[in-house]
C-alpha cells in the first residue's frame, strides 16, 4: 500500500504522511452503530486511570462481528470503511439472506470478494474465510482469534496483526503471536484466514499535534520538567535527565518492571513469553 506524502504548504503538512486507499466516502450503516461515550480516561468510580485522555472529535462506535457465528451463508464485501475507533479499516458484508455486518478487513480482500464462516472447510482458504483453528492447517497466518470457544475474537485486531498457527495437537493449537510470544488455545477457538489489513498504518506520520488532540490525546510532559512536588524525577538546579531509573509519578517502574499478575489464568497457556524465557511448568 504506497504512503502519500504532501507538499508542505502548511506546517502541518510538512511532515504529514498517510497511506492511500481507496475508503468508502459514505456514512456508517445506521443500524450497526452506537454512540459512544468518552470517558476521558475515567473508571466507573471517576477517577483518571489512564492519564492524558479527553477531549477529540466525536465518534460513533461501529458494531463489529468478532464471533462470525453466520454459518455457511456466504457474504459479498460491498464497502471498505474507515474506523476511527480502531488502526484497522471496516469491511461491510452483505450476506446472502439480506444481513449485513461489519468485520475487520483482512489484508488483499476488495469489494467484491465473497466470504464464508463455516465449521467444516471446504479446501479452501482464502483471506477472510473463518474456521475452527482445527480445520486451518499449520503455517497458515491467521487473525481475530478466540481465547475462548465462542467468546469472540481477542487476539491480532490490530491493523498488519497476524499469528501463524505452528501446529494442532488434539484439542490444543499452538500459535506463535505477533510479539513472538507461543500460546495454546483451544483448538474449537475461530480464526480468520490472512492478516488484518491497512499494513501501512505504522509508517503514517501524525504530521501535527493537533492531530493527536483530535484522537483525544493530551499532551504528555515529561516527569524531570515538573517540581520535586509533582514528580520523583522532578526538580534540580538547572536541566537534569533524571539521573535514576524511570518511574511513574507514584515512584513505580515504569521500563522493564513487570505487572502482569502471577495467578492470571490465561498465564499456564503460554509456552514462550515475548522476552523469548520459557514458562516454567
Amino acid at each position: 500500500m504506497p504512503n502519500i506524502e504532501f507538499n508542505p504548504t502548511t506546517p502541518g503538512q510538512r511532515h504529514y504522511v498517510r497511506n492511500h486507499q481507496e475508503l468508502s466516502r459514505k456514512r456508517p450503516e445506521r443500524r450497526l452503530t452506537n454512540s459512544n461515550h468518552n470517558p476521558k480516561g475515567r473508571n466507573v468510580y471517576g477517577r483518571i486511570t489512564s492519564r492524558r485522555r479527553g477531549g477529540g472529535h466525536k465518534r460513533l462506535y461501529r458494531q463489529i462481528d468478532f464471533r462470525r457465528d453466520k454459518l455457511d451463508i456466504p457474504a459479498t464485501v460491498r464497502e471498505i470503511e474507515y474506523d476511527p475507533n480502531r488502526s484497522a479499516h471496516l469491511a461491510l458484508l452483505f450476506y446472502a439472506d439480506g444481513e449485513k455486518r461489519y468485520i475487520l478487513c483482512p489484508n488483499k480482500v476488495n469489494v467484491g470478494d465473497t466470504i464464508v464462516s463455516s465449521m467444516k472447510s471446504d479446501g479452501e482458504f482464502h483471506p477472510g474465510h473463518s474456521y475452527p483453528l482445527s480445520e486451518i492447517p499449520p503455517a497458515t497466518r491467521v487473525h481475530c482469534i478466540e481465547l475462548e470457544p465462542g467468546k469472540g475474537a481477542q487476539i491480532a485486531r490490530g491493523a498488519g496483526a497476524g499469528a501463524q498457527l505452528i501446529s494442532i495437537d488434539g484439542d490444543r493449537a499452538t500459535l506463535k503471536m505477533p510479539s513472538g510470544e507461543i500460546r495454546l488455545v483451544h483448538s474449537r477457538c475461530r480464526a480468520t484466514i490472512g492478516q488484518v489489513g491497512n499494513l501501512g498504518h505504522s509508517n503514517q506520520s501524525i504530521g501535527k499535534a493537533g492531530r493527536n488532540r483530535w484522537k483525544g490525546r493530551r499532551p504528555r510532559v515529561r516527569g524531570v520538567a515538573m517540581n520535586p512536588v509533582d514528580h520523583p524525577m522532578g526538580g534540580g538546579e538547572g536541566r537534569t535527565s533524571g539521573g535514576g531509573h524511570p518511574v511513574s509519578p507514584w515512584g513505580q517502574l515504569s521500563k522493564g518492571y513487570p505487572t502482569r499478575r502471577k495467578s492470571k489464568p490465561s498465564n499456564s497457556m503460554i509456552l514462550v513469553r515475548r522476552n523469548g524465557r520459557k514458562m516454567k511448568r
